[in-house]
């Protein structure tokens, strides 16, 4: 089971994202937010699919919303009330597998 992070670890896991190239992680509502801007609605739809795969993979689903090009995630562990270790490692997988989708 994991633990939710403090804020200062929040803090250094949003630098340790944003400094790979500027993905533009923030922190809201007790969860990670990125949106991603794929070259198309098909390709955003990839995006979903392939980020989906992933999640499954590791039983630890985002929250995520598609707007035509537009696919946004949320990460929070909802078991525990907050942000922990396995969204942060999500998220960095999530920015692997959007570099392949967008525009």
């Amino acid at each position: 089971m994991a633990t939710v992070l403090t804020p200062d670890e929040i803090d250094d896991a949003l630098q340790t994202l944003n400094a790979r190239g500027g993905p533009d992680w923030t922190l809201a509502d007790d969860a990670l937010h990125r949106t991603v801007s794929a070259e198309s609605f098909p390709a955003a739809l990839e995006l979903v699919v392939a980020v989906g795969r992933e999640a499954e993979d590791r039983d630890h689903h985002p929250d995520i919303d598609i707007r035509w090009r537009d696919v946004t995630f949320h990460l929070s562990t909802h078991s525990e009330g907050g942000v922990t270790s396995a969204d942060v490692e999500l998220a960095a997988t999530i920015d692997g597998i959007a570099a392949q989708y967008a525009a």
